[in-house]
């Protein structure tokens, strides 16, 4: 009830010492947050419920035994996360909206509490979300707006299971709870890089226990490599998007007219799809980025692809000096959480193979 009710309040209190258009995002936040809160149902329930879908309560079910691994076997504070389950009725929770002048490679960042400071808005309604991306456009700003399945309220609340991610397969979804309980186990405001290797570390190590224990070993050693597979396409993804900002850069400080500059811009852009598709062919069939190259890309959205994953093998170094025991591994991490960034960063890199 204390995490419950002290939130509310405080974003409440907030409410009444911002500006109007502050008011009117945060708002949204508290109506959407609180809608989700309301709409909760108890898993335990809806597998006892006749009435519920034979297929749901089959994936609920998993939910339960994902929830009762992660925190036996993965030490993660589950509490009363994933006890529940809410159909949005929507293919989305929430729509971030992110921004970068036409000519800069400077994401355009906003600030929040306990989050700390990142490089998107988000709304709870899509047409909200539009319709802010629509009002930065003319400011002439280049925008892109980006569809989240799932997100962590860091244990303010007890986040539930939702209709957005319930249709992944079983190690997927596990994947996916893993790494967002790990968010609440460790979280530095405004570190993307700590927090996301970090928890991608959680996530493949109890992605790999969890696979030797429910699968036979066949299986589970299949579904790993498909896994790290799919790790290493992110790599190459992210590797061949960040490649392309440099040469965006030295065209934005070139001095030259805006038109050429626009023009070389659209011709590195060309470049990056083309260079796509021929490293694709490389990926046995793997198309989960194909989306994200068919659509308009632009500085905001080539902004959203960073290297939030590169800390991942300093973490993994670190849990096996600590011969793979999760609780000590966190006692390590809180550790560095505790340092200053310039301190946490040098720690980080010798620990880095």
């Amino acid at each position: 009830m204390k995490k419950t009710i002290t939130p509310f309040f405080c974003l409440v209190l907030l409410l009444l010492l911002v500006s109007c258009e502050s008011l009117s995002f945060y708002s949204q936040a508290i109506r959407g947050q609180l809608s989700i809160l309301g709409k909760r149902e108890n898993i335990q329930k809806l597998i006892a419920d006749p009435a519920t879908d034979a297929a749901l309560k089959q994936q609920l079910s998993s939910i339960l035994e994902i929830r009762e691994f992660a925190e036996i076997e993965l030490a993660l504070p589950v509490e009363k996360n994933y006890a529940s389950y809410v159909d949005l009725g929507r293919p989305f929770v929430v729509w971030n909206v992110f921004a970068a002048p036409e000519f800069s490679m400077t994401a355009q960042d906003w600030c929040y509490p306990v989050a700390g400071c990142v490089t998107y808005r988000g709304y709870f309604s899509e047409e909200n979300a539009l319709d802010y991306a629509t009002s930065l456009r003319q400011k002439g700003l280049d925008v892109y707006v980006g569809g989240v399945a799932a997100y962590s309220t860091l244990g303010w609340f007890a986040d539930p299971v939702l209709n957005t991610i319930i249709n992944r397969d079983e190690h997927r979804l596990a994947s996916l709870i893993f790494h967002e309980l790990a968010h609440q186990r460790v979280y530095i405001p405004g570190d993307t890089i700590f927090n996301e290797s970090f928890a991608t570390a959680v996530e493949l190590e109890g992605l790999k226990r969890w696979l030797e224990k429910t699968g036979d070993v066949a299986e589970a050693d299949l579904l790993f490599t498909q896994a790290n597979l799919e790790q290493r396409y992110r790599r190459e993804f992210v590797s061949l998007v960040q490649n392309v900002i440099p040469l965006l850069e030295e065209v934005y400080n070139s001095g030259l007219p805006e038109d050429v500059m626009r023009a070389e811009k659209t011709a590195l852009i060309n470049k990056l799809r083309q260079d796509y598709r021929q490293l694709r062919q490389g990926w046995q069939g793997y198309s989960a980025y194909d989306a994200w190259f068919e659509g308009d890309i632009n500085n905001a959205k080539l902004k959203t692809v960073a290297t939030y994953f590169n800390k991942v093998p300093a973490f993994e170094a670190l849990l096996a000096e600590t011969d793979f025991q999760l609780p000590d591994f966190y006692d390590r991490v809180d550790a560095l959480s505790r340092l200053g960034g310039e301190e946490r960063e040098q720690a980080l890199a010798r620990l880095t193979p």
